[in-house]
């Protein structure tokens, strides 16, 4: 269990998750296209995140219950909650199947791109070395080796930002003052939407649990966590932050075309022939982080939401993660994107989202379930203005979905 000197634990496994292949796609192509403007989105949604996270992990430690089964405890016997209940296992459960091709790929590619062994035979081995991972059922292991890839990331990305040497008074511009450039919303949406990920919060909730035992004090454990949570998240969102400012050095305002999966041989010419493995190392640190959590996330909303014990021993518990790695692995290996189940996935997050944070808000203030350790005043007005944000994120992707937008 936790030691008190510990500084990072369940929040790196929120970080490892959100910080993945689509998050350096996106990040390095918001840099490109946008220069430093679009930083201030970036800070929203770390805030964003710190917020909704430290409601989950709360509801983790003081009322022992995952998300999916407070979903399910306070809503399970109507019609709302059997809707919830659908959404979770299909966003949740089908979406990271999809989504997991994209993090095995993502690490393959970095392995590729070192090794020259084609992204087939590095899909497989990827795949292969998550799975034993979850198999261990051992919580700590997971942790430790998600510190290890998150730190390498960081090591990475920092290391590049600091070589290409921004314009801080640039930087700094981006973060503290909104600009909307022309044809940037949809950008902007999915940095959020790439940071402010609805199974993260059914991940926080239930791995806090595996951290800090019930008999442990809860105000210690509290304070660990909202420690861990602002470390973990605040050090995710430096990476993006480096990969946005990277890219906005090198690409924006040049001449051609901009290619995320290229960027590290465009990067030849500031970094030299060292370009290629620190993005290789970045990009297999994103791949392999994501490729662990995503299924781990799956297991515990699905198993939540119908009710299933939560242990990462467990047979169902295993049967889930199981099925989105296998999944996700095959795609990876033969190279197809599963566009019909990822465009359904998008849909159901875009429902879910707004559905959690708002329940997260409501159940965050039954003083019946929490206690003294309910919402304060300032944390609902944080909440709502998380909420009314994720709403509006959920509308456009639900109408980008309908090709409406």
């Amino acid at each position: 269990m936790a030691r008190s000197g510990k500084k990072f634990g369940p929040g790196i496994l929120v970080t490892a998750a959100f910080i993945g292949p689509g998050t350096v796609t996106t990040a390095s192509i918001a840099g490109a296209q946008y220069g430093f403007a679009l930083l201030w989105a970036l800070l929203f949604s770390v805030l964003a995140t710190i917020v909704l996270q430290e409601m989950a992990a709360r509801l983790g430690l003081v009322a022992r219950l995952g998300l999916a089964e407070a979903l399910r405890s306070a809503y399970g016997q109507s019609w709302l909650g059997t809707m919830a209940i659908v959404l979770v296992i299909t966003a949740i459960g089908l979406g990271n199947a999809a989504y997991e091709a994209g993090n095995i790929t993502g690490a393959a590619l970095g392995l590729e791109n070192i090794t020259g062994i084609s992204v087939t035979r590095w899909s497989l081995a990827v795949g292969l070395l998550a799975g034993m991972l979850l198999a261990w059922g051992r919580y700590a292991l997971i942790e430790k080796l998600l510190i290890v890839l998150v730190l390498l990331m960081s090591l990475v990305f920092l290391l590049t930002l600091l070589m290409v040497g921004p314009d801080l008074g640039e930087l700094f511009g981006g973060l503290l003052i909104p600009q909307i450039p022309e044809g940037s919303l949809l950008t902007i949406m999915a940095l959020i939407g790439t940071t402010v990920v609805p199974y993260n919060l059914f991940l926080h909730a239930s791995a806090v649990q595996e951290k800090w035992p019930a008999d442990g004090d809860t105000a210690t454990n509290l304070h660990q966590a909202r420690l861990d949570s602002s470390l973990s998240i605040g050090l995710g969102g430096l990476i993006t932050l480096a990969i946005m400012s990277t890219s906005a050095v090198a690409f924006f305002g040049a001449e051609g075309s901009f290619s995320a999966a290229s960027m590290a041989q465009q990067l030849e010419p500031l970094l030299g022939a060292h370009a290629k493995y620190f993005f290789a190392a970045g990009l297999f640190a994103a791949g392999l982080s994501s490729a662990v959590t995503a299924p781990l996330a799956a297991a515990y909303a699905v198993c939540g939401a119908l009710g299933w014990s939560r242990d990462l021993r467990s047979t169902r518990f295993r049967l889930i993660w199981f099925t989105v790695l296998a999944c996700g692995t095959l795609f990876a290996a033969v190279g197809t994107k599963p566009l019909v189940a990822i465009l359904f996935a998008q849909a159901a997050n875009g429902f879910l989202l707004p559905i959690c944070a708002i329940f997260l808000l409501v159940v965050m203030n039954r003083r019946e379930l929490l206690g003294d350790y309910r919402n304060s005043r300032l944390v609902n007005l944080l909440g709502i203005a998380v909420v009314l944000v994720t709403v509006g994120l959920g509308l456009w992707k639900i109408l980008q979905v309908l090709n409406i937008f």
